[in-house]
């Protein structure tokens, strides 16, 4: 059996750290390293892009030639990470003569010390270690995060005391409707909440996965139907921040992107309540990708317009130009535009916009009902009737909807 290691978390801040090779290995390795604040110097004739990128950023400095001895003076910690064996094991041995802790990415038994699978859980940095099962250490690693995202390992915290505890709110954006699609912070933070007040439109799944404590207020919207006052739910989030608990708004898609977050985030602001947001996979590109519709593509469009069809093209609330959209050639991506589709295709089509135009309309997109209507702009109105397509669907216009019929 292999000794063990010793675990031990090292301060790197403003120190020295030599990476000696600039390839996808260094790639891997570096930004941890520079997120530790370390002063990385990579020597390496070459590097790769991305490792480039971080020396044009100055995140690290770079010496455009190969390792000589002597390279590791005043290092306080080094990794040998090119593929050529002779080059890292001259590496290792000057560390071992420098009183340097070493990395030998290539035999890592060979090194002075090896880099543990690592992850971040709000503040906590954990690390596993396997005697060189790279695979077994990733995989404990990874399971040990999800258990503490989903709260199944206790995060033990201090609590505060009686009286002392501060509320706050979180905007969560919890994507296109897949519970997949939430991002982790999402996912991590809605395991913590006290209550949450939910959207129509947020992933409704991951309700059923909360602690029984947890409090559920439903502000649900429906288009042109029952929904919550925005001032009610203003005022409910920041009623239960007050009492102390930690709320999160889970909202549909992006809380930014037609979603009235930043309403709720003044609101919040305003009466002192602690706020912040985690952005959401927006509906407005997940979706159309998810029907195979990429809302750009090289040669076809330059330009992507995301547009609100919550009121009609006459009215005298409607901000948006129509005529100068019409004139454009790239894609326009509609939101709530199912009841007045009729009136957006006729402006269109009057401003300039070929009546053959195509147009695919993606009907709850992500979830097991996602249906898929691909049409032209002169047909969609009718198309969509015909289909008793229903809100929420996203409705994308210009030639990207056409491209679906090259996948033969």
């Amino acid at each position: 059996m292999p000794e063990q290691h010793y675990l031990a978390g090292l301060d790197l801040t403003g120190r020295k750290v030599v990476m000696v090779g600039g390839g996808t290995v260094a790639q891997r390795r570096l930004p941890r390293l520079v997120g530790a604040g370390a002063r990385v110097v990579v020597i390496s004739p070459e590097t790769t892009p991305s490792v480039e990128g971080m020396v044009d950023s100055g995140e690290v400095s770079w010496e455009r030639r190969a390792y000589a001895d002597g390279d590791l003076d005043g290092a306080w910690y080094a990794l040998a990470c090119t593929d050529d064996p002779a080059v890292n094991e001259a590496v290792c041995a000057e560390a071992e003569r420098r009183a340097v802790f070493c990395v030998r990415a290539d035999a890592g038994e060979l090194g002075t010390a090896v880099t543990p699978a690592t992850g971040n859980h709000e503040g906590l940095l954990v690390g596993v270690l396997s005697g060189g099962e790279p695979l077994r250490s990733a995989a404990v690693r990874d399971g040990l995060l999800d258990a503490l995202r989903e709260g199944r390992v206790a995060d033990q915290r201090p609590e505060p005391a009686p009286g002392e505890r501060t509320g706050s709110v979180v905007l969560v954006g919890g994507g296109p409707g897949d519970p997949e699609l939430i991002t982790v912070a999402g996912r991590r933070l809605l395991s913590r909440a006290d209550v949450v007040v939910a959207d129509r439109l947020a992933p409704r799944e991951l309700l059923d996965d909360l602690p029984p404590h947890v409090e559920v207020v439903d502000a649900a919207k429906i288009p042109y139907g029952r929904s919550a006052s925005q001032d009610v739910i203003n005022s409910t989030l920041i009623e239960k921040a007050k009492q102390g608990k930690f709320v999160v708004r889970l909202k549909g898609g992006d809380p930014y992107v037609y979603g009235r977050g930043f309403e709720e985030f003044i609101a919040c602001s305003q009466a002192g309540i602690p706020v912040s947001v985690v952005p959401g996979i927006t509906s407005a590109f997940s979706v159309p990708a998810l029907a195979n519709v990429p809302v750009t593509h090289r040669g076809v469009t330059h330009e992507v317009v995301v547009v609100s069809g919550h009121v009609s093209p006459d009215s005298d609330e409607c901000l948006v130009d129509w005529d100068a959209l019409a004139k454009l050639s790239g894609t326009i991506v509609l939101m709530m535009g199912v009841q007045r589709v009729r009136q957006f295709a006729d402006v269109l089509l009057a401003g300039g916009r070929k009546d053959d135009t195509p147009v695919a309309v993606i009907q709850e997109g992500s979830t097991r009902r996602q249906r898929v209507v691909r049409t032209t702009l002169h047909a969609v109105a009718d198309d969509i009737t015909a289909e008793d397509i229903r809100p929420p669907a996203v409705i994308v216009i210009g030639p990207v909807a056409g491209l679906y019929a090259e996948l033969g």
